[in-house]
Parts: structure tokens; C-alpha cells; sequence
């Protein structure tokens, strides 16, 4: 290492003498020759040898004073910030993404650097909340299977008791059919959303009836309703024909309705109504449910947020993310208004025209 700087300072100063060689040289023959010309003089060959060996020296003075001037210039405006870019470098290679390089402050001499600084912060940043998105992600997804595996080894270890009655073992056997079910639904929503998240999904516009969509979708869940004695108001405008891709509409209408039956209680009520203007159409899915608070609702579309603790067997807390991100795939928007112990209403606006492809040119 040290032979290397020796060799680059040598080099260094190698470039500088003939470049200073050069200047000097050229301005010392401009000289004499003007001087000759203008005094008439000859000069003799003792004059132009003492004259060479003092510009021989005043040369290698000078390409000296520009190699020790570089180096100190190169020693603070070049390797200084290099080396604190490369120190954030290496920490950000072994994990560490709280990393920040401090700025030059105004200087004009770090400009160039002090604008590397600050895409290199932004970029450690980014890095961190992937990275604590990813954390959580994985975390979240290692607890949501290790449940419905824990139930399901718990019950199919009880069903090899010998001596265990039939109504149990029906119990039981419900029960491992039940927790795979979930399984996979928890391993097909995150699929979903994986490939939503990465546009591997690229959605299809096509024109269909949004209003018989509705309603075909509201029916998957009669048998539910006339279980729990569920109430059914709806106010659907006929022939409501929107623009969007229907397949991932439907995810919509599925994941709002089962949570809307899921959280109402026997006896309460689900209302849907569907309106639409020129522009756009809007749905208003509520329930008469548990409702949900103003914390929980500002979480409530993030992955693997369950907001009820005492519902979470139900669900997985993908499904509001899934519906969040096929909204805004779709242009539209969804919020929610909700109080506890009042129920909630999930309201959803699309544009009636061709709503897709918006999201992906940006």
C-alpha cells in the first residue's frame, strides 16, 4: 500500500514537472527572443547554460509546490468525503441502514459530493423501511401459520386418542379442515398481494355491469346472512356499466362483504347501495358490527393488521390490504368511517371510464 502511494506521488509529480517544464520553457524563449530582438543582443553559450540550469531548478521547484499542492488539495476535497462515502457504504453492506453521512454544509468546493450525500441518505432510508417492511412481513406471516398449525397438529394429535367419541373426533376433524382452509387462504391472499405489489398482475379493462356484479357477489353470502338472522338492506342503481377489470373488482366485493357479515352480529344489519354520476360510481358497504376506533382505522389497510383481537381467528389481515391495493390499481378510492359499537361503512369510488393503466405509466 504505501509503495502504491509512493509510485502515485512520484506520477504525480512527474505529470506537474512536464507540464511545468513545458509553460516555463515556452515563456523563457518567448522572453529571450523578444529581449534579443528588442536590445539587439547575442547571447552566448555560458549565459544560455547558466539560464537553463536556473529554470531546471525553478521548474522542479514549481512541479513540487503543485504536487504538494494537489495531494493536500486531493487529501481534503476528494478522500475525505470518499472515504466517509465509503465508510456509510460498508455499514450499509452488513445491515446497519440507520447509516446518515453528515453533509459539507454550503461549501461550493463539496457541492458535487454534498448532492451524492443526499441520494445516499435517501437511498439508506428507503433501504430501512423495506427492510423493516420486509422484517415485519415475515414476522407477521411465520405467526399467522404457525396458528392454524398449531390447532391443526393439536387436533389431529387428540384424534388418535383411542377411546374419543364421535361427536369429538367430528369436532376435531371440523376443526383441521377449518385451520387448513384458513392456510390457504392466508397463503393465496399473500400470493395475491405479492404479485399485486410487483405488477406481476397486470389488470384487464373490460365494460361490465357494476350493479349485477353487486349483487352476484352479495349472494355468495346468503347462507351467512340467514344464519345469523343478518337483515339485507340494498339501494343498487340498475345498469351501472363502469370500465375496470372485473376478476380484481370482485376481490373488492368479497373481502368488504365477508368482513361486514363476519363482524355483524345475529340480528344486525348490512346495507349496500351503489350511485354513480358521469364520472364515477360509489358504493357504501356498512354494517351494524362491533365498529372499530379511530387508531384501528388508521391502520386498518396495512398487511396483517387486525384491529379486533377477538375476530383474528377469522381472518388474517391481508384481506383489507388486498382490497386497498386493487383500489388504487384501479385509480378509485376507499375510506372508511366506523364508531365502536356502531358498525362501519366502507365507501369505494371508481371512475366509470377507463380507470387502469394510470397507476403503472407513472
Amino acid at each position: 500500500m504505501n509503495y502504491k502511494k509512493i509510485l502515485h506521488g512520484i506520477s504525480n509529480w512527474f505529470v506537474f514537472f512536464l507540464l511545468a517544464a513545458f509553460v516555463v520553457t515556452c515563456c523563457m524563449t518567448l522572453f529571450i527572443t523578444v529581449m534579443a530582438d528588442t536590445l539587439d543582443l547575442t547571447f552566448t553559450e555560458e549565459n544560455i547554460s547558466a539560464a537553463a540550469k536556473l529554470t531546471f531548478g525553478n521548474v522542479l521547484l514549481i512541479s513540487l509546490l503543485f504536487t504538494v499542492i494537489d495531494a493536500m488539495r486531493r487529501k481534503l476535497m476528494v478522500d475525505r468525503p470518499t472515504k466517509r462515502i465509503i465508510s456509510a457504504g460498508e455499514k450499509i453492506t452488513s445491515g446497519d441502514f440507520s447509516v446518515r453521512i453528515e453533509s459539507f454544509g454550503d461549501n461550493y468546493a463539496y457541492e458535487s459530493f454534498n448532492s451524492i450525500i443526499d441520494c445516499f441518505n435517501k437511498m439508506a432510508q428507503e433501504l430501512g423501511s423495506v427492510e423493516m417492511l420486509r422484517t415485519d412481513f415475515i414476522a407477521n406471516v411465520s405467526h399467522e401459520l404457525k396458528t392454524p398449525l398449531a390447532v391443526m397438529q393439536n387436533y389431529g394429535t387428540m384424534l388418535g386418542s383411542p377411546d374419543l367419541p364421535d361427536e369429538k373426533r367430528i369436532e376435531y376433524a371440523k376443526g383441521i379442515t377449518d385451520n387448513s382452509r384458513r392456510l390457504a387462504s392466508l397463503i393465496t391472499n399473500i400470493l395475491k398481494l405479492n404479485k399485486l405489489e410487483n405488477q406481476q398482475i397486470f389488470p384487464v379493462s373490460e365494460r361490465f355491469d357494476l350493479s349485477e356484479q353487486l349483487c352476484q357477489s352479495l349472494l355468495q353470502f346468503e347462507e351467512i346472512w340467514e344464519q345469523k338472522g343478518i337483515e339485507i338492506e340494498t339501494d343498487i342503481e340498475d345498469e351501472i356499466n363502469i370500465n375496470s377489470d372485473s376478476e380484481l373488482l370482485g376481490l373488492v366485493w368479497n373481502n368488504l362483504f365477508s368482513n361486514a357479515f363476519k363482524f355483524t352480529e345475529s340480528g344486525g344489519t348490512v346495507l349496500i347501495s351503489l350511485t354513480a354520476d358521469e364520472s364515477c360510481a360509489t358504493i357504501k358497504i356498512s354494517d351494524t358490527g362491533c365498529g372499530i376506533s379511530a387508531e384501528t382505522g388508521a391502520h386498518i389497510f396495512e398487511k396483517f393488521y387486525q384491529g379486533d383481537t377477538s375476530h383474528a381467528m377469522k381472518g388474517n389481515g391481508l384481506g383489507l390490504a388486498l382490497v386497498k391495493r386493487v383500489v388504487d390499481i384501479m385509480n378509485g378510492e376507499i375510506a372508511v368511517e366506523s364508531k365502536v359499537g356502531m358498525g362501519s361503512t366502507f365507501t369505494v369510488r371508481l371512475k366509470r371510464g377507463d380507470n387502469i393503466g394510470m397507476e403503472k405509466a407513472d
